[in-house]
């Protein structure tokens, strides 16, 4: 369980709970939360624990003593320790490419929450899957529910997939009134609990753009045939249109706990006593609308570096978390994240992106590019 204090690691761990004597957690890592990690470490048994950040056991030499391992390569150990059969990955952001990399390279179920390393390097993240004899298998519940929507059929029979995005708390908000939103406002969404990185993007719809991105490593499909619709409910997570006409959707509460125990699980489906119980009635009527690229221009960027293939995702996903941090800290507008992405976008147009050391030199100069960038648009 990799980003086990997370907002993705504690429902994960919730589900666990509800199903005793159907899952063992051998190991698990957080990024500096040393007293949380230790509770739960000694809750659900896990023996290997790792600390992404090491100045967080500087203090702590019992757990130093113990095998807590500390810094990104414990956590990447984790990944591929041997009698695990599934590795959950929901660290935040690019940190968790090497653990992707690891779990799937030592051929391991990757239950993917860290749609970063996907994003940032698509076609390295499926090698190691290829070349390791590791499983992919989504928790994003709109990728969840393109999984089980597809089911059995043939990739040739796949015309085109729609994602929902719930519009953020800005949905109806103006573009004028959007120049002056604050952190606190844009972290108040009206129908997931997340952490504040991605409830950001969220917010921006750069999240959204990152799932397409996501989409077209996870199933093949050119971006022209992906496609995403606002709906706030968040009801119905994704829809797959197959060549036939048809058009199957896949819907439920909004909760991750739905989509974690089906990557848990897959191609299974045991009981969960709390999951069930949708009522259609009460959830109607459901909307859909278009995503609105010119008060969300952070969606139109990302989705147009995934189109340009190269280190293009890699750059918008790096320069993306260094806007959100500067607007989470009061140091950007709303408006202004997308400036920076942008800037960055243009300033490293056309990099390669062939292997993890040039994905990794991109990721570092996007980002020093984008904190560049912050200082000299300020707030």
């Amino acid at each position: 369980m990799l980003g086990a204090t997370g907002s993705v690691g504690l429902s994960t761990l919730a589900v666990i709970r509800r199903h005793p004597g159907r899952f063992r957690v051998a190991a698990m890592s957080g990024h500096r939360s040393v007293g949380r990690l230790e509770r739960l470490a000694a809750e659900f048994g896990a023996r290997e624990i790792a600390v992404a950040d090491p100045a967080a056991l500087s203090d702590r030499p019992d757990l130093t003593a113990a095998g807590w391992r500390g810094g990104p390569g414990g956590v990447a150990e984790l990944a591929a320790l041997p009698g695990v059969d599934v590795v959950v990955n929901a660290v935040v952001g690019a940190a968790g490419l090497p653990p992707t990399l690891a779990a799937l390279g030592a051929g391991k179920r990757c239950a993917l929450a860290n749609k970063e390393s996907l994003v940032a390097a698509g076609r390295l993240v499926l090698e190691a899957a290829r070349e390791g004899g590791g499983e992919l298998v989504p928790v994003d519940s709109e990728h969840s529910a393109i999984l089980q929507c597809i089911g059995s059929a043939r990739p040739e029979e796949v015309h085109r997939l729609i994602l929902t995005a719930s519009g953020g708390p800005f949905r109806e908000t103006g573009a004028e009134a959007l120049k002056e939103v604050t952190a606190s406002m844009a972290l108040r969404h009206p129908t997931w609990d997340m952490g504040a990185k991605i409830t950001i993007d969220s917010a921006t719809l750069a999240n959204k753009a990152l799932e397409v991105i996501e989409a077209h490593f996870l199933y093949g499909l050119p971006y022209e045939r992906i496609e995403v619709v606002v709906h706030p409910s968040s009801i119905v997570h994704s829809f797959v249109e197959f060549v036939d006409g048809s058009v199957l959707s896949q819907m439920g509460v909004p909760t991750m706990e739905l989509p974690i125990l089906h990557a848990l699980t897959w191609p299974r489906r045991p009981p969960d006593p709390v999951l069930r119980g949708f009522d259609p009635v009460e959830l109607s009527p459901l909307v859909f609308e278009p995503v609105d690229e010119v008060r969300f221009p952070l969606f139109r960027l990302g989705v147009n570096a995934g189109r340009a293939g190269g280190a293009a995702p890699a750059v918008f996903n790096a320069a993306n978390e260094v806007a959100v941090e500067a607007f989470l800290t009061g140091r950007v507008t709303f408006f202004g994240m997308a400036e920076v992405v942008e800037a960055v976008l243009e300033a490293l147009e056309g990099r390669p992106a062939c292997n993890i050391g040039e994905v990794l030199q991109v990721d570092q100069a996007a980002r020093r590019l984008a904190a560049a960038e912050v200082e000299r648009i300020g707030a």
